[in-house]
Formats: structure tokens, sequence, C-alpha cells
């Protein structure tokens, strides 16, 4: 791998692997169980959030929708986090909870939520204090950025600047995180290593836990990744894309191949990736 610069850049919905971790963590502390409610952490709930529980907000198979079902969220404005809250409980489940597959990043920011109440701690704190702490990921961390040295400003695909999304409300839990590619890498191995999670976390969170619908690449999802097989060899991955920047993680576990691409241009596409799985660099 090349060094990486200092640069920091959004990790978009790759930072949905922190949030599982970070779920599982209080899991396997006895804080959390996956079969927990929603309720049971967040107040005010509607009748249709009843059975929803934390295991199928991971799955994306709670009913919540993704962004465009929230058409009324301003993804750039700051609001309250419990008018956020409020604003998801407006808007009806797309199936009952267990009934389907849809990625929600809705989703992500209520565990995030979740995690904060169960921990009594700030969710960046928590992150910054369980995860990117003990795993010496120095250059990785969670919000704004405000105030924070070396980040990359997001480009569109002319390479204009293009205003970034809110982090530290609107994006909390689904796309929040900023890092270096060494950062990642060693996240990923991490993660695969089971220096984070023991088992069966770590096993529950990078293999199948619900069905996609989606081809072999990306046929299940686990918890924070999906789950296939690229050549014939299981892998894990998950992609990312906030306003101005695009991110993709990939492991081969077999072939102890990991690849990690980070942009601050919309230009950048998944055929990105292409090339980096038949020679095993990882680059940013």
């Amino acid at each position: 791998m090349h060094d990486a610069t200092r640069t920091r850049y959004q990790l978009a919905s790759v930072s949905k692997q922190f949030t599982a971790a970070a779920v599982l963590l209080l899991v396997q502390d006895g804080t959390l169980l996956l079969d927990d409610v929603v309720g049971r952490w967040i107040d005010g709930c509607p009748d249709d959030w009843r059975d929803i529980t934390l295991h199928q907000l991971l799955t994306h198979t709670s009913g919540l929708g993704h962004w465009d079902d929230y058409p009324m969220i301003d993804l750039a404005r700051w609001v309250e986090p419990d008018e956020l809250l409020k604003t998801f409980h407006r808007v009806p489940l797309r199936y009952p909870p267990g009934g389907g597959w849809s990625y929600s990043s809705p989703a992500y920011v209520l565990l995030a939520h979740v995690v904060e109440r169960a921990a009594d701690t700030p969710y960046r704190v928590f992150l910054a204090g369980r995860l990117f702490g003990p795993l010496g990921l120095t250059r990785t961390f969670a919000g704004t950025g405000a105030g924070q040295p070396d980040l990359a400003p997001g480009h569109d695909a002319e390479g204009r600047p293009l205003p970034t999304w809110e982090l530290d409300v609107v994006g909390m839990g689904a796309g929040d995180v900023w890092s270096t590619a060494e950062d990642v890498l060693t996240w990923t191995d991490a993660l695969q290593d089971g220096r984070l999670l023991g088992e069966p976390y770590r096993t529950l969170m990078l293999t199948e836990r619900a069905r996609t619908g989606k081809g072999p690449e990306e046929s299940g999802y686990g918890y924070g990744v999906f789950v296939g097989e690229h050549d014939g060899r299981r892998w894990w991955h998950h992609s990312g894309h906030n306003a101005g920047f695009k991110a993709f993680t990939v492991n081969i576990p077999d072939l102890g191949r990991r690849v990690v691409v980070l942009s601050n241009t919309e230009a950048t596409g998944a055929g990105t990736v292409t090339p980096l799985l038949t020679d095993g660099r990882q680059r940013e």
C-alpha cells in the first residue's frame, strides 16, 4: 500500500460498519440484546414500530425507508435530534418489520441513538473510546469535522466544490465517520481478525444475516456489511456516497486481499475498485 496521506475523507455509508460494531460491543457487554425492540431505547415510537428489533435495524429488514422516503429532511441542514426522530416516526413503514429487505440509512441513525442511550455517552465519544482509540485509529473521528485539521473538501463530478451533508445529527451513525485509507485498512483487519469483537459477534457481523435479493456479489447483508462472492470467493464489502465523497472497502479473506478507495469527487465510480481486486493493492 502507498503511504497514506494525512488527509481525512468522509467514509459515508462505510460508517455503518462502525455503528454495527458499536451495537455489537454493547451486546457483547450485556447492555443490549439483538432482539431488543427499538421502543425500549427510543421514546415516542409509533405503533407500527412496536416490533422492530435491533437486529432488523442492523440488517435493513425493519421496514424503514431510505432518504428518498423522507423528502422533508434536508440532508445538509442541522435539526434538533428529537425533531429528526419525530420526522422518522411520521413516515409509514414500507412493510411490516422483518417482512422484506430495503437499504435504510435512517435505521442506522436510530442505532446510533440506541448506542448513546444504552451507553449513556454521546455517540462520537463512544466511538472514540471503544473503537478508534483501542485500535489505534488516530486519524479517524465522527461528526461534522468543525475545527479538525486535514479534511478533504468535497467536489462534484466537474471538480467544483460541493457543500457536504450535516453529520452531527442527520448523518449520525449512517455516514458520519472521517478517516484515511491507512486507518480503514487497520479497521478492516481488526474486524476480520477478531481484535475488536469476540465470537460469536465477529462472525455475526461479517456473515449473512439477511438476504438482499441482489446478485451474487451482494446477495446478503451482515451487520454493517454486504456479503456474497466475487470470482467464487467469499467477500464482505461496503460502499458509501455523501455529497462530494465516495468510499469503497472490500475484504476477500481467503486471499488476504483488502481494498480501500476514498475519494472527494463525485466523478469516482464503482469501476475504480475492479482493477484493484486483481492486483491486491490498496490505495487512497
